[in-house]
């Protein structure tokens, strides 16, 4: 299955903001523990199943809730910690991210 450049973008933001997060509340040096790992492949099943595929909106915009309550806790935890650590860290990523989110979310 070919992956559209904006969904590989997005994976490398998520992973971005998992390891950020990893790195800062389980104290792994390099790589992800094993619930970050769960995290991020769980992740990324999501984000190949996508409906939107090439006009996947940023998650806070999709009008599909995808995750499981469980992992979409996980996620959110995630992302308000990262969010703000990723323009320093991954400014690129960020910035795109951010621009992103300005677009409007697809209609249900």
């Amino acid at each position: 299955m070919a992956v559209h450049v904006n969904m590989k973008r997005e994976l490398r933001t998520l992973k971005a903001m998992i390891e950020i997060y990893c790195h800062d509340h389980h104290r792994i040096r390099s790589g992800l523990c094993p619930e970050c790992t769960t995290l991020l492949e769980y992740a990324r099943s999501r984000l190949e199943k996508c409906p939107f595929r090439d006009d996947k909106p940023v998650c806070s915009k999709c009008p599909v809730h995808c995750y499981r309550p469980d992992m979409r806790g996980r996620i959110r935890s995630v992302m308000s910690y990262a969010g703000r650590r990723m323009l320093f860290r991954h400014p690129v990523l960020a910035l795109v991210h951010l621009i992103n989110g300005m677009r409007k979310g697809p209609k249900k």
